[in-house]
């Protein structure tokens, strides 16, 4: 099943990843030349994909009236990854995981920011359950930025289970939470095999999910309102998480 990917950064990003099939790259007639049309048009040629004019009109229709800013691409679905073989990459890097698993995110906008700072701090790879959870559909392409398109996902059909499965490969969990046994997020030890866990928009993490973490933490807030957006919340996390990394890397480094 083809999807239209749309948006100068997605498409550029897609092309670049090279992990989908590309038929081909549709531009509106009007889009004048520039440095991004051009590196677009350049990695298409390059691979053989062919390139297509299109009316104002109708790229609005192909992409149901988003923001496409006048580039858009005709690919294969997502290309998700089966959970052995995202287990098997985890095992064969040689270095400690850094893994994000989110509990039924809903909002495509969160669920393509939150994706996009995961790429953007060093994520090996992210879990989404199959049910109830945005997919990695075009919107959430266009929300990281393309980012989604270097990002590794396992789309699964029971999260607990795989988390429990990456737990058996040495990975601890730290789930974003506000229960009484939260710790705050910089009192964590995120330095080592790491699964930063974000819950649902609304109710946050899901009781079993809740229970199977390994610790859970919180960010304190020092205003008026009780919590973050769930995309704000899982970038704090994940950059402390990236600062901690970074921090043992060096020391191991110098001893």
């Amino acid at each position: 099943m083809l999807e239209i990917i749309y948006g100068r950064r997605p498409v550029h990003e897609a092309l670049r990843a090279g992990r989908r099939r590309i038929e081909e790259i549709l531009f509106r007639d009007s889009v004048k030349p520039c440095s991004d049309i051009q590196a677009i048009e350049r990695l298409a040629q390059s691979s053989g994909i062919r390139l297509k004019r299109m009316s104002e009109g109708g790229i609005d229709a192909l992409t149901g009236g988003a923001n496409h800013q006048g580039v858009a691409a005709r690919g294969s679905a997502y290309p998700y990854e089966p959970l052995d073989a995202f287990l098997k990459a985890l095992q064969g890097r040689g270095a400690a995981p850094f893994v994000l698993a989110l509990d039924h995110l809903q909002d495509p906008q969160n669920v393509g920011a939150i994706l996009r700072t995961a790429e953007a701090v060093g994520v090996d790879g992210v879990v989404i359950p199959k049910d109830r959870a945005a997919e990695i559909t075009p919107a959430v392409v266009r929300a990281s930025a393309g980012a989604s398109e270097h990002v590794r996902v396992a789309r699964v059909t029971n999260l607990v289970m795989a988390m429990k499965e990456l737990q058996e490969c040495g990975v601890w969990f730290a789930g974003l939470d506000l229960s009484p046994r939260a710790k705050p997020y910089t009192e964590v030890d995120l330095s080592g095999s790491v699964g930063l866990v974000v819950g649902n928009e609304g109710h946050g993490l899901g009781r079993l999910a809740r229970e199977t973490c390994d610790f859970l933490m919180f960010i304190p807030m020092a205003g008026r309102v009780a919590s973050l957006n769930a995309a704000v919340a899982a970038a704090v996390a994940l950059y402390e998480a990236r600062r901690q990394r970074s921090l043992k890397s060096a020391a191991s480094l110098k001893s």
